[in-house]
């Protein structure tokens, strides 16, 4: 893993090594293990790179890269299937001088083209210079594990990075989206659901996972196109539990194993649930009879109610691993958050992306490199418990009888949960069902009456942005797997979480590995029918009767938590409260906020609650 950036220009007197390196000393945190500057002979192209050294060591392996005396690339990611592709192109006369999967993915491009993409079993971001051509490839993975930003004036230039702050170095302005922002102060919005290209940022746009933009530099010109998607619509209704469960068994072992190709050590995330408990079970199997011992990573919370070291030590006790500890805490707050904010580049939703920023910092104490974590499985498994909506819709429309036998069995199952308890539909989502058309409106127009009788925001800022208030279909999905696709896809569910990792680890420059997100072991669990992922209240029912190597304990866990701190407690804290009064302060100097909001007192709040948006404002600090 690594960062990229670079600028591609219709002017070659606007290219320069200085403008490359000063794209990529902003993410120097991306790649401490090397950097490199190049520029096209034509002058119209500079890639920049920042190395972390994980897949073949040596200097050769370092970028930017070239092949053929034809293709150059900056690469940030990992191929895990390289090696078997590499065997393959041997096989049709390609000759290697690295043992890198940087130099696999360019022969790749020059069998292939664009249609290589299909091959790749990976996280991915690259750009990839063809001099014959003179086009540049610009990808992004299939569910966007890795970042890419760019800034493009048709005609005159195409700047990219690995985060925006590569961007601004080489002299794009640093300007807020006040659209984002209205919507994030609002509503909580870290995304726009319905274009997630949008940042919260002008002239900084996401590229679109499973997308690639061809780059014409001859007219400096670009095309997008998407080259990835999950058809969940197509339901193998055949398959029995037995076939499933041998298929998934196979599939998610293949992908863990391949995620363990490395050159450097390699641990494991451990939270206490499901998914990451799975992994590190996993890990351990495969190393058995190895001398090789797995260090996991994990944050706690003594006293705190959501702690789970009860279930972390169920897994350590059963398999053969190091297990390291971090208690992240509001004077470590205090004292990161400026750091965090500053990787981070957008609002995130709550404290529990401090507990990862913690755990990484810990990983880099113990020199352990790569992490593989278990995220992508709730979204993919049905982990949540709001799926139970668009369950017992899909159940309701098929099958009566079976949908009110489900139901009891649910109530019956969770009404002791203190957790998570019985799910229970919104405002919003009662609306949706009645008229989907009527949920910006009536959004509005709370607002508004918000607005008119206790006024948050400065007017002007106000009725220039209230009326871009951004929708979302909520969980009023009529199948299960919509509400799959919805979050792992479409909505941007999973890329928030997936930003989160990615920053949080760069940040203390670690690589994160997810086995849950193999394309193909992602779209076989896309075939699978509902009553496979919940069933008899149990939410990704298949994989607790598949993976038996996990302790009784976590495998049939009610409760899910997702790595969340004390949070409230930690707003009580006298200087947290001090940070909220100087983001609101320079919401107000900014004429974001309504001066009025300075005489409020402070709301501690839990984990993603944003009733007071008392973390908007502290995040707001380090935005502006």
């Amino acid at each position: 893993m690594c960062g990229i950036a670079g600028f591609i220009t219709s002017n070659p007197n606007e290219n320069s090594i200085g403008k490359l390196k000063k794209m990529t000393d902003v993410i120097a945190h991306r790649g401490p293990d090397g950097e490199g500057h190049w520029i096209s002979e034509n002058g119209k192209v500079g890639l920049g790179h920042r190395r972390l050294s994980i897949i073949d060591l040596s200097q050769e392996a370092n970028q930017p890269m070239h092949y053929m005396d034809r293709y150059s690339i900056v690469f940030n990611g990992e191929i895990y299937n390289f090696v078997e592709l590499r065997e393959n192109l041997q096989k049709d006369g390609y000759q290697f001088h690295t043992h890198s999967d940087t130099e696999v993915l360019m022969a790749m491009y020059d069998k292939y083209k664009a249609d290589a993409l299909k091959y790749l079993d990976g996280m991915f971001a690259f750009v990839l210079y063809d001099k014959k051509e003179n086009t540049a490839f610009c990808v992004r993975d299939r569910f966007g594990e890795k970042p890419f930003f760019y800034n493009y004036k048709k005609g005159e230039y195409f700047s990219f990075g690995s985060e925006m702050k590569c961007l601004w170095a080489g002299g794009t302005p640093k300007v807020v989206n006040n659209r984002m922002l209205f919507n994030y102060l609002s509503f909580g919005y870290l995304d726009n659901p319905n274009d997630l290209s949008e940042t919260f940022y002008e002239n900084c746009t996401r590229l679109h996972h499973s997308h690639y933009i061809l780059v014409n530099i001859d007219k400096l010109e670009i095309q997008i196109h998407k080259y990835y998607d999950i058809e969940w619509q197509h339901i193998n209704h055949q398959i029995t539990i037995e076939q499933a469960k041998e298929k998934f068994h196979e599939l998610f072992y293949t992908s863990v194993s391949r995620r363990l190709r490395s050159d450097v050590p390699v641990g494991s995330s451990l939270s206490g649930g499901l998914d990451s408990s799975l992994v590190v079970s996993v890990v351990d199997k495969l190393k058995e009879g190895t001398s090789q011992k797995q260090s996991t990573f994990s944050a706690v919370f003594p006293g705190f109610k959501k702690d789970e070291r009860k279930f972390m030590d169920y897994v350590i006790e059963k398999t053969n691993v190091s297990p390291n500890f971090i208690t992240p805490s509001d004077e470590g707050l205090i004292e990161d958050i400026e750091s965090l904010s500053f990787h981070q580049e957008e609002p995130y939703g709550s404290a529990s992306i401090y507990a990862q920023y913690c755990v990484m910092k810990l990983a880099k104490q113990n020199n352990v490199t790569v992490l593989l974590d278990g995220q992508g499985a709730d979204e993919i498994l049905a982990g949540y418990h709001f799926y139970y909506n668009s369950f017992f819709n899909e159940l309701k429309n098929t099958n009566q009888t079976e949908y009110q036998k489900q139901l009891e069995i649910y109530k019956n199952l969770h009404q002791s949960n203190s957790i998570n308890g019985i799910t229970k539909k919104t405002l919003g989502d009662r609306v949706r069902a009645i008229s989907p058309s009527l949920v910006k409106p009536i959004k509005g127009l709370r607002n508004q009456i918000k607005q008119l009788t206790n006024p948050v925001f400065n007017s002007d800022f106000y009725n220039t942005y209230s009326k871009d208030v951004f929708e979302t279909k909520g969980n009023t999905f009529s199948t299960l797997n919509e509400s799959l696709y919805n979050s792992t896809y479409r909505s941007g569910s999973i890329q928030q979480l997936l930003r989160y990792a990615d920053r949080n680890s760069m940040a203390h420059s670690r690589e994160v590995r997810l086995p849950f997100l193999s394309h193909e072991l992602v779209e076989f669990l896309f075939t699978l029918p509902a009553h496979y992922k919940i069933h008899d209240g149990w939410t990704k029912w298949i994989m607790r009767e598949t993976f038996d190597i996990l302790p009784e304990q976590i495998r049939w866990r009610k409760d899910k938590i997702g790595y969340e701190p004390p949070q409230k407690s930690w707003m009580e804290n006298p200087l947290i409260i001090q940070k909220i009064k100087t983001g609101r302060n320079k919401l107000v100097e900014n004429n974001i906020l309504n001066k009025k909001i300075l005489q409020r007192d402070v709301k501690a709040e839990e984990a993603c609650m944003i009733d007071d948006n008392s973390w908007g404002h502290l995040l707001s600090d380090y935005l502006l």
